[in-house]
């Protein structure tokens, strides 16, 4: 049998307002909550909140033979608090069901894993507690920041308790091999890798409206034959994607709500096919061989690696800059602090940094509240200026807001 398992990606950073170099040492608020307020609403009314109950309404129709999972960033989680309860609390209800999972990542949605590993395992410790207070279950499967994952990554998850770690099927790390199998990471005793199918996610995530693709329409029907013509020996298809697909980047009009209605019904009508949750699948299928990941590799862009973050001269300063700051921070005892400057340690800081051109190019500006990456380097970069100055000023000193 073959399991299809969803996995949906809940995040939202803390954009910074144009925060400018005369702002330096003369006031802290650094970040634009209207503007992420008129934005997490936004994505509420045309995502969060019909999609989250049409998941609950499958669950619900086909008796919980109908799964899938998600992951929401610690940020998400306080946005969603503040200007979106409701769908917490259908968070909270889908949970209750058994039907759905919800995985771990950093609170902060940060590349810490990569640079600061004290830093990484505290930001996972809080977020693995906030997703036990909300579902009532620990998880056990992780979900680094934008799929980034590594053989050191991987080791330091299995560290942390958890016995699954995500990854992208990229072909540069998977060769020849499949990604609908298990993996066990390189260095590692216990923990499985569950990989991303790109190709069928991409499908339902990038390709879906577009009609300049050769399979356009794409409906449930054609999609699970897709899955169907997949061998037999698949263990497991990973369809991972932003849940944003749905009704941001995918708008309503494209049909695709009417595409997941009717998904789970012709999946379920395969013998074949059944789906699951990773936690299931961890528990019932087995390794088929070792996978070796000594360079970290990511979902983003075409490289799929970390140039999405981390390609240019600007980007790697910036990055270094934050997380030079890191140890000071900590050293005042300050919790207001510590989160602030967690806040910036957020990935998107440094997408919006990126140049790329072309169609990558093309998705960084989208989601960019910049007007260019060059503004994005500066804002941040002046805030870190002041963050500095509040650091190093003597108790009582530092500029009111």
């Amino acid at each position: 049998m073959t399991a299809v398992t969803f996995y949906f990606q809940i995040h939202q950073p803390y954009r910074l307002r144009q925060y400018s170099f005369f702002d330096v040492g003369r006031r802290h608020d650094y970040f634009d909550d209207l503007e992420n307020e008129r934005i997490l609403k936004r994505v509420a009314d045309k995502c969060y909140r019909p999609m989250t109950l049409l998941l609950e309404e499958l669950v619900d129709r086909h008796e919980g033979r109908f799964k899938c999972s998600f992951s929401v960033s610690g940020t998400a989680l306080d946005q969603l608090a503040r200007w979106a309860p409701d769908v917490i609390e259908t968070f909270r209800r889908m949970a209750k069901t058994g039907c759905v999972e919800f995985l771990c990542e950093t609170t902060h949605h940060s590349l810490a894993a990569l640079v600061d590993e004290k830093e990484f395992r505290d930001q996972v410790r809080c977020q693995k507690a906030r997703i036990a207070a909300l579902t009532g279950r620990t998880p056990t499967t992780f979900r680094n920041t934008e799929l980034v994952y590594s053989n050191q990554i991987a080791r330091m998850a299995e560290q942390c308790g958890f016995n699954t770690i995500m990854a992208e099927g990229a072909d540069h790390l998977i060769g020849w091999r499949s990604p609908h199998h298990l993996y066990r990471p390189e260095g590692t005793e216990s923990i499985l890798t569950m990989l991303r199918s790109y190709k069928l996610s991409d499908d339902i995530a990038f390709r879906f409206s577009n009609r300049g693709w050769d399979e356009w329409p794409m409906d449930a029907k054609k999609f699970t034959k897709w899955v169907m013509d997949l061998p037999e020996s698949d263990d497991v298809v990973g369809l991972f994607m932003d849940f944003e697909t749905f009704g941001e980047h995918q708008w309503e009009d494209t049909g695709i709500f009417d595409f997941m209605r009717h998904l789970p019904s012709a999946i379920l009508e395969e013998e074949r096919l059944s789906f699951a949750l990773p936690s299931e699948i961890a528990a019932e299928v087995d390794p088929i061989a070792r996978l070796d990941a000594p360079l970290p590799v990511s979902w983003a862009d075409a490289e799929r690696d970390l140039t999405a973050w981390l390609g240019n001269p600007m980007q790697r300063a910036a990055h270094e800059a934050l997380y030079d700051l890191g140890p000071h921070v900590r050293g005042t005892g300050d919790p207001a602090l510590l989160e602030t400057w967690r806040k910036l340690t957020t990935s998107d800081h440094f997408y919006y940094m990126c140049v790329k051109f072309f169609s990558d190019g093309d998705v960084h500006k989208y989601f960019s509240p910049y007007s260019s990456p060059y503004d994005a380097y500066i804002a941040l970069m002046n805030v870190m200026g002041d963050l500095r100055q509040r650091i190093d000023a003597p108790a009582g000193l530092t500029s009111p807001q």
